[in-house]
């Protein structure tokens, strides 16, 4: 019996001794261990964390934006953890970063470039979640932003105007720096659009451009509305953008197969096609009922200044 005794105190010993030797810093055995659990548990965290903040937040978004916050808290200290685990102190910790830096600055470009454009995003905010943005010639409105790429509803493509087509479309973050970015909303939530309405030139051109200033005044947003003016002040404290005349306006210009009268209005970023829809029923209504106006298409016309002698076929005739 003292021998069972003393021969299992002795493997008690040994399991304890391995275990200890397992969690050293020499023994690459424990640090896996330590790394497997720290894993484990930054996802646990995450995961109550997430569903305290759930029960607690009133809206989708609101939930969406707090949950990025989080998988950014628990990416940092998983990166500082995973490094003290198996480089040690700082010294180690600072060799650590000087070897990886060389090595990740040859063979990972594209990706540091898309991390250090995911840091200009966060930091210096040329667009943010729910912008509507062009770039690289895509064109959508922001959905997620992550450290190596953002995502984007996908407007335009084989989809007129400037509605949704349906798509995602994930861009490296890199992309800010290599190509010319539009931003649709920032700073100023409205644009510039026009509609041009071409008459023949036995037109009234002047009756063809009362419909369109009819219309612009019935159909197009009204510069003085609290929303614009509040915008427009707001857009000049952090942009110099000065807008003098921001009532629709009529121009007319002559092309070669009629007069165009173009009607230029402000609108907003997401309601250009709503707009525009409705002006052209307006337009086309008036045109309707009004006998002086034609719509013009592309035309060409041959003058004969002498008399001509035409063979027709059924036989000789004089023009």
């Amino acid at each position: 019996m003292n021998s069972f005794v003393a021969a299992s105190h002795s493997l008690a010993s040994q399991a304890m001794d391995t275990v200890a030797d397992w969690f050293s810093d020499g023994d690459p055995t424990g640090r896996l261990i330590l790394t497997v659990l720290l894993v484990g548990a930054l996802f646990v965290v995450r995961w109550l964390v997430l569903r305290a903040m759930k029960a607690r937040t009133e809206t989708a978004e609101s939930f969406f934006r707090t949950k990025k916050v989080i998988a950014y808290a628990v990416t940092i200290v998983g990166i500082f953890g995973l490094a003290r685990i198996w480089f040690g102190g700082g010294g180690g910790i600072t060799t650590y970063l000087g070897i990886l830096s060389a090595g990740i600055a040859i063979a990972l470009a594209d990706v540091l470039e898309s991390l250090a454009g995911w840091l200009f995003i966060v930091t210096r905010r040329p667009f943010r979640i729910g912008d509507r943005i062009e770039i690289g010639g895509r064109r959508g409105d922001v959905v997620d932003i992550r450290a190596f790429r953002f995502s984007m509803l996908e407007i335009g493509a084989w989809v007129d105007a400037d509605q949704s087509t349906g798509r995602l479309i994930h861009v490296p973050n890199g992309m800010v720096f290599s190509e010319q970015l539009t931003n649709y909303t920032e700073g100023f939530p409205y644009i510039w659009d026009e509609i041009s309405v071409m008459v023949t030139f036995e037109s009234d051109w002047k009756a063809a451009e009362r419909i369109v200033a009819d219309a612009l005044a019935e159909h197009a947003p009204d510069s003085n509305e609290p929303a614009i003016v509040n915008a427009i002040r707001d857009a000049g404290h952090q942009y110099l953008i000065r807008y003098r005349h921001l009532a629709p306006a009529t121009y007319v210009t002559a092309k070669d197969s009629g007069v165009v009268i173009s009607g230029r209005y402000l609108v907003g970023a997401r309601s250009r096609r709503g707009v525009s829809d409705a002006l052209w029923r307006s337009i086309l209504e008036a045109l309707e009922s009004d006998e002086t106006v034609d719509l013009a298409y592309p035309t060409s016309r041959t003058v004969l200044a002498d008399e001509l002698r035409v063979r027709s076929l059924g036989g000789e005739s004089q023009a």
